[in-house]
């Protein structure tokens, strides 16, 4: 039994849906020029009069800005859902809800209790719905459907025709000639059901092996749980973190934009604010850096560099000066002195205090200062009360010499410096290191200075921001007034939301920071994405298996409830830092706190290629059982000798096989420049016809089409070869077709 969607049916259902939705945008503008108009009309009453009055011009005015700003924000993806149901009612669902002329609804808005059946309908229990429709746009065109089909017995004929994606799929599994193919179905749904109805506490891993939509499972999870635990997740966010930018952009067309945006898409190597690695690291130096080793290697970093001199500290303060040609001039210094057992006592309360070290570094400068200061006034014979010692220790750290001697022993330190340094300086690492690794492990982390961070450098940036803190303390007094005022502003804002009933739509905490700075309302995802400390209500993490133990930690920092959603494959795990199974990854952080749910059946890469795949499985994995795959494909797999045909001839052939589906290429790490020149059009691998491709970037993604190149060269690149040659073979849904330079490898005897 082969699959091919209808051209047809495609093009017709993405013309209607195109009409429909650009009638929604012109209703949009309108309600953005009305917006737009009440808000000048709100600022043109003026803030004249008592506090009462200030307050209504206040909040009338930050509805208005509100409103304006939610209706600038739904541009991208208004409308991303409908609902059929079994009487012929259809619903759209979008990120806001708008009228016509007539006051009726075009566009329900995600948070209305009419829109609940779009969340809340599952495979084992639809209630009334018979189709769910997602609709994917860019800009303002329609340039993807997906159907999920719930009662195809209850569709007529002509609604079956306009079906599209997964439901046309699901419908040609239900026609399959043997009665088998019914069960196959159910257990497909009643598996996807225990994913997305599982609850919000705790963490679920769903296990699932190539094509039994495990992430498509997770997806619909997170859009169910924003809507049914709205208040905990509408107020926190959602965080999903992805193997690489591309697949944060294919789910990012997934994932319904819901209301305010409350979902943060990352891949791990962005996790850090101001970072964007892509670049990955050997396989040595990423288990070396992966390992739970380098959280104490850190760790002692930050102690190196909370130093004592090797003697007495003695520092040249200057006395007495002159104006020389409108320049101060130092004439005359004396040295001012500190004993070095001082020096430990002041290093020795300060990490007393237990606080990251750029906020205990107050402490050390204080004690320092006091210090330097008593023995100043005792070579100048200068009795000090109290108050003549918090002087003469400010006026020390007036001079330069005080600061850069203090800042030599405790220095206020960045992430990006601390592990920037101890990555190039190989005393620094040595110090750090040589208690917690061999030398041939931590020689392996080191690489000149400068060069740019890797996906594994990004946790332990994040272990780094976690024991330095953000604040250096010096001004003490004037971070407390700075938060005594926002305190203070937070409390008029939330007085003026809740005398104006608005407490329930707006945030008091988001309200206060636009009107302190003026700019943009910020959506929740905006506010979390630029703070690393967030807290999110839930994570998702997919391809879960690729994190390191240190990428764990990262990850869990965000999620103090520990609610998550992990979705993953042992059997596909290609870094060598990666997980050999889920216990061992979780237990050290969430032992008692996971559960697991499997997906089985196999119902997209036909049961051909999977065949293919298995026996690369086998040979790589034992122990790892492939899923079950359900269909059959329109062509068998093939092997073709690189010397047959030249491969931008052998693509074109695919693309004509294929209609309008798309192509992967799946190339050897060190021939990804290579081969991407062949194809130009290539290079945004989520628009174009060609994607060209190393195993780490096609993680997560799904073609027509797939050509590996070179299986004998994706075997070799790494000891997780084999799990990568399984992944490339797998991202087909069609067609397969492996191009060998050299013999073709034993587990690809099939193929001969």
């Amino acid at each position: 039994m082969g699959f091919r969607q209808s051209d047809s049916a495609r093009a017709d259902a993405l013309r209607a849906e195109q009409s429909y939705v650009s009638m929604l945008y012109r209703r949009l503008d309108l309600a953005r020029e009305a917006a737009d108009r009440a808000l000048r009309d709100a600022f043109a009453r003026g803030g004249a009069g008592n506090r009462q009055a200030l307050m209504e011009r206040e909040a009338t005015a930050a509805e208005k800005a509100l409103l304006l700003a939610r209706l600038s924000a739904v541009e991208r993806g208004l409308c991303f859902g409908r609902i059929d149901d079994a009487d012929g009612s259809t619903l759209y669902i979008g990120r806001v809800g708008l009228r016509d002329d007539d006051h009726s609804s075009v566009l329900i808005d995600w948070r209305a209790p009419a829109a609940r059946p779009f969340y809340a309908a599952t495979p084992a229990d639809p209630g009334p719905l018979v189709r769910r429709r997602h609709l994917h746009t860019r800009d303002r065109t329609v340039v993807g459907i997906d159907d999920e089909v719930f009662d195809l017995d209850r569709m007529s004929a002509g609604d079956r025709r306009t079906l599209v994606g997964e439901a046309a799929l699901m419908a040609a599994l239900r026609r399959g000639r043997t009665g088998r193919m019914s069960d196959v179905v159910a257990t497909i749904q009643v598996e996807q059901d225990r994913v997305i109805r599982s609850g919000l506490a705790g963490a679920l891993v769903v296990q699932g092996g190539p094509g039994t939509g495990k992430t498509v499972a997770a997806l619909h999870r997170v859009a169910y749980l924003l809507y049914t635990h709205r208040a905990t997740l509408e107020r926190r966010g959602v965080l999903v973190v992805g193997p690489n930018a591309a697949f944060s952009r294919y789910i990012d067309s997934v994932l319904p934009s819901l209301g305010e945006t409350q979902v943060v898409l990352s891949s791990l190597g962005e996790l850090h604010p101001g970072v964007h690695a892509t670049a990955e690291d050997g396989p040595e130096t990423a288990v070396v850096k992966g390992g739970a080793r380098m959280a104490d290697v850190i760790a002692q970093a930050v102690r190196d560099r909370q130093r004592v001199p090797d003697g007495d500290l003695e520092v040249a303060v200057p006395v007495r000066t002159s104006l020389r040609d409108g320049v101060e001039v130092v004439v005359e210094e004396m040295p001012v002195r500190l004993a070095r057992a001082a020096c430990e006592r002041a290093r020795d309360r300060a990490r007393a205090l237990r606080r990251p070290h750029n906020d205990a570094r107050w402490r050390f400068v204080h004690e320092i200062l006091r210090g330097l200061a008593r023995d100043e006034a005792e070579q100048l014979d200068r009795p000090m009360d109290a108050e003549d010692l918090k002087y003469a220790a400010s006026a020390l750290w007036g001079h330069g010499t005080v600061r850069a001697a203090i800042d030599a022993l405790w220095p206020r330190m960045t992430p990006e410096r601390l592990v920037g340094e101890l990555l190039s300086d190989v005393e620094l690492l040595r110090s750090a290191a040589a208690p917690y690794l061999a030398e041939d492990e931590w020689a392996t982390l080191l690489r000149p200075r400068g060069e740019p961070w890797t996906v594994a450098d990004v946790p332990l940036l994040d272990e780094a921001a976690e024991l330095l803190g953000e604040g250096d303390g010096a001004d003490r007094a004037s971070e407390r007034t700075a938060a005594a005022q926002r305190a203070e502003e937070e409390l008029f804002a939330r007085e003026v939301l809740t005398v104006n009933a608005l407490d329930e739509r707006m945030d008091a905490g988001a309200l206060a920071e636009r009107n302190r700075d003026a700019g943009p309302y910020l959506t929740t995802a905006d506010r979390a994405a630029r703070d690393r400390s967030w807290a999110y209500g839930h994570v998702i993490v997919d391809e879960a298996q690729e994190l390191s133990a240190m990428a764990w930690r990262t990850v869990l920092r965000r999620v103090p409830a520990r609610s998550l959603t992990i979705v993953g494959d042992i059997a596909q795990t290609g870094s060598a830092a990666g997980a050999r199974s889920w216990a061992e990854m979780l237990d050290p952080h969430l032992k008692g706190r996971w559960r697991e749910e499997r997906l089985t059946v196999n119902y997209r890469t036909p049961a051909e290629i999977m065949a293919v795949a298995a026996d690369v499985l086998r040979a790589v994995a034992p122990g790892e059982e492939p899923p079950e795959s359900v269909r059959y494909g329109e062509a068998p797999p093939r092997a073709v000798p690189a010397g047959e045909t030249d491969l931008r001839s052998l693509v074109d052939a695919e693309l004509l096989e294929i209609g309008d589906g798309r192509v992967l290429v799946v190339v050897p790490d060190d021939r990804l420049d290579e081969t991407s020149a062949l194809f130009p059009e290539s290079s945004e691998p989520l628009e174009s016809p060609v994607a060209v491709l190393t195993v780490r970037g096609a993680k997560g993604l799904e073609f027509d089409s797939v050509v590996v190149v070179d299986p004998a060269a994706i075997l070799a690149q790494s000891a997780k070869g084999g799990q990568d040659l399984y992944v490339a073979i797998t991202r087909t849904t069609r067609r397969l077709t492996v191009v060998h330079e050299g013999p073709l490898p034993g587990v690809l005897a099939r193929l001969r």
